[in-house]
C-alpha cells in the first residue's frame, strides 16, 4: 500500500469476514432437523448448568444488578432468582451461571471454547423482547426462535475456532462469544446487515481478554465469569448498533491499527467450511463430569481404573497419562494448586480424584477435598506426554476425537494395563448413550433448585417437542424464576 493510501481518509468497503457473518445471520435458512434436536438438548443442558451453579456462593455473588438496586421492571429475568435486569446485565448474569462450573457444552479445534456461553446474550435479549412484545400485543419470541439464534451463534463461534487459534497469540476464547453474540443480538433487536456489520466491527475493536486467568501461575475464577462479561459487551454493541452508532469497516484489515496487525500477527482468518449448522450438530456435551474437556476421557479412564487402584494407593510407583497436544499445553500442571479454578484445569488433579474416590463432582475441586494428601501424592507420580494419534484424531474433521489414556504402574512391577478412551460420552458418536444421561442431569439440576410442582411443569413441557418449541421464551423462563 502506498504512503498516500495509508493517509487516505476514504472509508473502505467492510471487511469480507464481517460481511459474511451478516449475510449468514440474515439470509441462511437452517434446514437441519439434527441441529434443532441437538439445540434443544443444548438449551436444557445449559439451564441445568445454571441451576447447579446456584449452589455455589462464589457464583451467586456475581448475580443481580451491577449497582445494588438498579433493577428494571419488565426487563430480562435471571433463572433461579427473582432478578429483573436490563438486558446487558442479565446477559452477564446468565452467562456467569451457564459457564460457572465448566460443565456446559464444548467445541475443540485450533481454538476451544463453549458455544452455549452465547445463551447469556440470547436468553436475556429474547426474554426482554418477548415480554415487551406481549405487553405491546406484538409477536412474541418462541423457543424455536431461540434455538435458531443459538444454532447460528454456535456456528459463528465454532467455524472461527476450526482454523484460527487465538490462544496461540495469548487471547482468550471468549473473544468469539462476544463476536457471535454481537451479531445474533443485533439481529434479534431488529438490526439488518449494516447494523450487524457495525456491531461486529465494534466487537473486533474491543481486542481480546488475555488468557492469563486460565493458566498457572494466575489461574483464577475470572475464567468462570469471562463469558458472561463477553455476553454483556455483545449486547451493548447490539443496542448501540440498532441506535445507529457507526461502525468501522476495516476493523480487521486496517494496516497497523486493525485487529490482524495488532493482535493476530498480521494473519487473516482462515475457514475450513462455510457457515451452516455443522457446529451444533457436532457439539460436545459435558454430561458426566464438570472437567475441562480435554480431560473428559482421561476422567473416564481413571473411573475405569478406580477399583484396581483405590486399595493399592500406597503401592503406586508411577502413572502415565497420554493426551492430545492441546491437553498437554493447557492442563498439564504441576506444583501447588491455589483454588477451585486451578484444580479444574489440572489434568493430573482430574485423574487423581477418580482414582482415589471413584467420582469427580464440582465439590471435588473445593479446598476440603483438595486437602486429602493422597491426591497430591498421586499427582507427584504422574507423567503426562502427547500421543500423536490422539492429536491427529483431535484435528480430523470427520472425527473430532478427544482421546486420553491412563496406565498405573505399581512398585512390584505390575500395572493396570493401559485404558484408552477416544471420545467421551458427550461426543456425537455417543449421542444414543449420552442424551439419557443429559436428561438425568437436567432433571436432577432443576429438582435441586425449584419446587416440585414447577419441576413437573418443566419436564412435561420439555418432553413435548412441538409444544415446547412453540412456547414463548419468556413463559418458559417464567418456570425458572423465583
Amino acid at each position: 500500500m502506498s504512503q498516500h493510501d495509508l493517509r487516505s481518509a476514504k472509508r473502505p468497503e467492510p471487511d469480507q469476514a464481517m460481511v459474511d457473518i451478516a449475510n449468514y445471520i440474515t439470509d441462511y435458512y437452517i434446514g437441519s432437523s439434527e441441529a434443532y434436536t441437538t439445540a434443544r438438548y443444548m438449551l436444557l443442558d445449559s439451564l441445568a448448568c445454571s441451576m447447579l451453579a446456584m449452589r455455589h456462593p462464589e457464583c451467586v455473588k456475581h448475580l443481580g444488578p451491577l449497582v445494588p438496586g438498579a433493577s428494571m421492571a419488565g426487563g430480562a429475568r435471571v433463572p433461579g432468582t427473582s432478578y429483573e435486569l436490563d438486558p446487558t446485565q442479565a446477559a452477564y448474569n446468565i452467562g456467569v451461571q451457564v459457564r460457572w462450573l465448566d460443565f456446559n457444552d464444548t467445541w475443540l479445534a485450533a481454538e476451544w471454547g463453549h458455544p452455549s456461553d452465547n445463551l447469556g446474550a440470547i436468553l436475556a435479549v429474547g426474554d426482554y423482547l418477548s415480554r415487551k412484545a406481549e405487553r405491546e400485543h406484538g409477536k412474541m419470541i418462541t423457543v424455536r426462535d431461540v434455538l435458531t439464534w443459538a444454532i447460528k451463534a454456535h456456528e459463528i463461534q465454532g467455524a472461527y475456532a476450526l482454523k484460527n487459534s487465538f490462544n496461540r497469540v495469548g487471547l482468550d476464547h471468549v473473544i468469539l462469544v462476544r463476536l457471535a453474540s454481537s451479531a445474533v443480538a443485533t439481529h434479534m433487536l431488529g438490526g439488518g446487515k449494516e447494523e450487524i456489520i457495525n456491531a461486529v466491527s465494534h466487537s473486533w475493536l474491543d481486542g481480546g481478554a488475555l488468557r492469563a486467568y486460565r493458566h498457572a501461575p494466575n489461574a483464577g475464577p475470572r475464567k468462570s465469569w469471562a463469558a458472561g462479561d463477553a455476553c454483556r459487551r455483545a449486547v451493548t454493541h447490539a443496542l448501540n448498533a440498532v441506535k445507529g452508532v457507526v461502525g468501522y469497516p476495516s476493523a480487521l484489515t486496517a494496516k497497523t491499527w486493525g485487529f490482524y496487525d495488532v493482535l493476530f500477527k498480521g494473519k487473516e482468518f482462515e475457514f475450513e467450511r462455510p457457515f451452516g449448522s455443522y457446529v451444533m450438530e457436532n457439539i460436545l456435551f459435558k454430561i458426566s463430569y464438570p472437567a475441562e474437556f480435554h480431560a473428559q476421557t482421561a476422567v473416564e479412564c481413571a473411573m475405569q481404573l478406580h477399583a484396581k487402584v483405590a486399595g493399592r494407593l500406597d503401592q503406586v510407583d508411577r502413572i502415565l497419562i497420554e493426551t492430545q497436544e492441546a491437553g498437554l499445553r493447557i492442563i498439564d500442571k504441576t506444583g501447588p494448586l491455589a483454588n477451585y479454578a486451578d484444580r479444574d484445569h489440572c489434568l493430573q488433579y482430574m485423574v487423581a480424584v477418580p482414582l482415589v474416590f471413584g467420582r469427580l463432582t464440582a465439590d471435588d475441586y473445593a479446598d476440603a477435598v483438595a486437602a486429602d494428601p493422597r491426591i497430591d501424592a498421586l499427582r507427584a507420580r504422574m507423567e503426562v506426554k502427547e500421543n500423536p494419534q490422539f492429536t491427529k484424531d483431535y484435528f480430523d474433521p470427520e472425527k473430532r476425537y478427544i482421546g486420553n489414556s491412563v496406565e498405573v504402574f505399581f512398585k512390584d512391577g505390575s500395572s493396570t494395563g493401559k485404558v484408552s478412551v477416544d471420545y467421551p460420552i458427550g461426543h456425537r458418536e455417543r449421542r444414543g448413550e449420552g442424551i439419557p444421561v443429559l436428561l438425568q442431569k437436567f432433571e436432577a439440576a432443576v429438582g435441586g433448585q425449584l419446587p416440585a410442582r414447577r419441576v413437573e411443569q418443566i419436564l412435561n413441557l420439555t418432553g413435548d417437542t412441538s409444544r415446547f418449541e412453540a412456547t414463548p421464551i419468556h413463559r418458559f423462563i417464567d418456570l425458572f424464576t423465583l
